[in-house]
């Protein structure tokens, strides 16, 4: 019932093709052009023994002494087998977890999901990220996008929704890029009906709600509507602290009562031409429905004895107390039947129900508006790639003449010892 939104995806999805004929190619991924690794290949290299630089790190950490950043970034860059993912995944950590752990280079972690990728293993780049704290694996927006792709392509949409989850934690859904994928990465794994635990109901609810809130248009709006819907149903059985703890949301009440508020601004005549889709109000009607029917004691997180998982590293599952704001919000629910009944019946007698289904308006937005925005985001990138390389290039200068510097002193030390000694020798 959880992904009764898009049951009709199919169908709606061959309508739009029938009424779009221009987008009977349809595209809804990420192209070659975009994942090509040529450009990031292409960047100067700097050939390394793994087995030398291994021991050298064991050695520095050994003696507690920081590694440098360009030392691990040299290990994940002349990665060349999945045995060696491995190894640069324990070096990760044990930077991370060193003096020098704030300055892991964003070209690094670049590096280490496409390599991860490359070899075959894309669930360590994601076991990293879910563990970003341990790892420092703070990926940017282009490299979440290639990753996103990636589990979209192998129809992985529950693996894409995990990096979409991350991308929400950090709030990174500037690109419209992202968006649209994070969108097809929900709507593809909200259509294999899965069955939703809380927590994965309030993380799909944050992601669509916060892309949402980036379009005015009917995806963003309908977005929106889901967004609050998910997390609504959340707040109604385990209370508010259990929706925003962890995750970039308000701790203000009402997330069914500001769904409703998104119908209402959808049925404003100044709202445009935005409209909900239609299985966007059925989620909603559904969720209203269950709460109604549901017995008093499967309503609370105490009486039912339900748990939510903490988001971050150590935290566990956690008890999420109820108190009585929350019980007087659960009161408002006999209201807000009410009012979505005469809200829909506005919409639809204004002709503001879209009969498309979510997924079949994320398959259509990605055919009109993904290519322009690949285009932008491939001219980024490659600025990003050449700043990464002067910059690589100039800690690379400043690591010799600090190499030169550091010879130089152990030599006037040597010498100074041998003249002192010598000293020694005459007086004796």
């Amino acid at each position: 019932m959880a992904a009764s939104i898009v049951q009709r995806c199919l169908t709606a999805a061959v309508k739009v093709k029938c009424r779009t004929p221009s987008f009977t190619a349809r595209r809804c991924l990420l192209s070659a052009a975009y994942t090509d690794p040529k450009l990031w290949e292409g960047m100067e290299k700097d050939p390394q023994n793994l087995a030398l630089l291994a021991n050298f790190m064991d050695r520095t950490f050994d003696k507690k002494l920081p590694v440098s950043s360009l030392t691990i970034s040299r290990f994940v860059d002349n990665i060349s087998s999945k045995e060696e993912v491995d190894q640069a995944e324990y070096y990760l950590y044990k930077f991370r977890h060193s003096p020098n752990c704030w300055y892991l280079r964003d070209w690094t972690v670049h590096s280490w999901v496409r390599q991860c990728m490359k070899y075959g293993v894309r669930d360590k780049a994601l076991h990293t990220l879910q563990n970003k704290v341990q790892y420092g694996i703070f990926p940017d927006d282009f490299t979440f996008n290639l990753l996103i792709d990636s589990y979209i392509k192998d129809k992985d949409f529950k693996s894409a929704c995990a990096v979409v989850e991350e991308v929400m934690l950090q709030e990174a859904f500037d690109l419209p890029s992202t968006q649209t994928l994070s969108f097809y990465a929900i709507g593809g794994y909200l259509a294999t009906k899965p069955s939703l635990s809380m927590a994965e109901e309030r993380a799909l609810g944050a992601a669509l709600l916060i892309v949402g809130l980036k379009q005015s248009n009917t995806l963003g709006m309908s977005a929106q509507l889901l967004g609050h819907t998910f997390i609504g149903k959340v707040e109604m059985q385990m209370g508010v602290n259990a929706v925003f703890r962890g995750m970039p949301l308000s701790w203000l009440r009402g997330y069914l009562g500001r769904a409703l508020a998104v119908m209402e601004g959808v049925a404003a005549e100044d709202s445009g031409d935005a409209k909900l889709s239609e299985d966007a109000l059925d989620r909603l009607s559904e969720v209203l429905q269950d709460l109604s029917s549901a017995p008093a004691s499967d309503s609370s997180g105490e009486e039912s004895g339900e748990e939510v998982e903490g988001e971050g590293e150590g935290e566990g599952k956690q008890e999420i107390a109820v108190d009585e704001e929350d019980e007087e919000e659960r009161a408002k629910l006999p209201y807000y039947v009410g009012r979505f009944k005469e809200l829909r019946s506005q919409l639809e007698s204004q002709g503001r129900v879209e009969p498309s289904s979510f997924q079949a308006l994320v398959t259509l937005a990605a055919a009109r508006s993904l290519a322009a925005a690949e285009r932008a985001d491939l001219e980024v990138y490659g600025g990003r790639v050449q700043a990464w390389e002067d910059e690589k290039k100039h800690l690379v200068i400043r690591e010799k003449e600090m190499r030169e510097k550091s010879e130089l002193e152990r030599q006037e030390r040597l010498a100074a010892r041998a003249a002192v000694q010598q000293a020694q020798g005459r007086a004796g």
